[in-house]
């Protein structure tokens, strides 16, 4: 099954349908608050809550053919909605969750991250239930398991991107710099990360622990994607123009996503 038909003409029309309405329904609601006396805080936040339900009508990304253009779009505008405070209302209610239990998920997509508490994808990025597919483990390695995962949401939940986020100060990452004696199943995520920590330090024989491990961290998010792309299913499709596949890094502090390539 083809899950990557666009839509094309009727898409743009569609959208720019709901861009006018938008216009019309803000313009009316206002006119009809300023008629009734209200204040201006209460105008603001009413035209706000409006075009924010109008907007993601109209950038509806669970439709077949969305690209992976369109995706990082609502990526990249979903984390800067996360640094600046300013989030959409979610709709968490029944209703939503019968509708994604009955009608199955169509997520846009997907996000290998780390399991690490502070690095949350659904709201780093500001999505909802049911936008997107995430994988997380320590290190955001991938093994047979990992890219299991990718290559069932790319080729049979239909995301046409795929992103492996990093983050700062990642354990993982530090416990490979740091060396020593650990757990056989810490070890075998040491194991993935290292070839990255001795690519980053033979590169960078002066540096600093933590100067190292801050490489290593986007390093090792890239060599995730290039084992990623040793899948025959998502090589397939990126060769094809239907799939992305990049590394990224979640700043702690600024709330930022960094592209890495």
């Amino acid at each position: 099954m083809n899950y990557f038909v666009k839509e094309g003409d009727f898409n743009m029309k569609r959208k720019e349908l709901l861009k006018k309405i938008s216009c019309i329904l803000v313009g009316g609601l206002i006119s009809t608050m300023v008629l009734n006396g209200c204040s201006s805080k209460e105008i603001e936040t009413a035209q706000t809550e409006t075009e924010t339900t109008i907007s993601m009508e109209a950038e509806d990304l669970h439709e077949e053919g969305v690209t992976y253009e369109e995706a990082e779009t609502a990526i990249i505008e979903g984390n800067k909605r996360f640094v600046s405070g300013e989030l959409l209302n979610k709709d968490l209610s029944s209703e939503v969750r019968t509708d994604l239990s009955e009608n199955g998920q169509h997520p846009f997509a997907t996000i290998l991250t780390c399991s690490d508490s502070r690095v949350a994808p659904e709201l780093i990025f500001d999505q909802e239930l049911g936008d997107l597919f995430v994988i997380r483990d320590a290190g955001n390695v991938t093994d047979t398991v990992e890219t299991g995962s990718v290559e069932y949401a790319v080729e049979h939940a239909g995301t046409p991107l795929v992103i492996v986020l990093a983050h700062e100060k990642c354990g993982a990452v530090q416990a490979t710099v740091e060396g020593g004696e650990t757990t056989p199943g810490i070890q075998a995520i040491i194991d993935k990360i290292k070839p990255s920590f001795d690519k980053v330090k033979q590169a960078n024989k002066d540096a600093s622990d933590e100067e190292i491990a801050s490489e290593v961290e986007n390093e090792n998010a890239k060599e995730t994607v290039n084992e990623l792309l040793k899948s025959t299913v998502i090589k397939n499709l990126v060769d094809s123009g239907k799939l992305k596949v990049v590394a990224a890094k979640y700043h702690l502090e600024s709330g930022e996503v960094e592209f890495l390539n």
